[in-house]
């Protein structure tokens, strides 16, 4: 599974930016740049949790901005800005990053608040 998405200009979703977001199976890859280029990877199964935003500006135009919780050290949020699909990709990021939680086996399970309630499990 390959997806290519590419950052675009609110105004009419024009693709005239050099940020290229590609969504392999293994790693999330933002590129970005035309004379210093700049690679920022990250691996799917890092990616927590994954926030669809659109503002009226992008819905007009069909675009939408997709935000990565991840648990890497360098980038804890990645953004994909201003994109087609959106909706698609979100939800594309979250099976394929839940896939390769459950496939290294570093699912987290969070109790919050556990510790307040008093509980007598016999």
């Amino acid at each position: 599974m390959q997806m290519t998405e590419k950052k675009r200009w609110v105004f009419f979703g024009l693709p005239f930016t050099f940020t290229t977001y590609l969504i392999e199976d293994e790693m999330l890859t933002i590129t970005e740049g035309i004379f210093n280029r700049k690679e920022n990877s990250c691996y799917m199964y890092k990616v927590t949790d994954v926030e669809l935003k659109r503002s009226f500006g992008e819905r007009i135009f069909g675009l939408g901005t997709v935000i990565c919780y991840t648990g890497d050290v360098t980038h804890p949020t990645l953004s994909l800005q201003h994109i087609k699909n959106s909706k698609l990709v979100k939800t594309t990021l979250l099976e394929v990053s839940e896939a390769h939680r459950i496939k290294r086996r570093t699912v987290n399970m969070q109790n919050i608040g556990m510790d307040d309630m008093n509980i007598d499990l016999d």
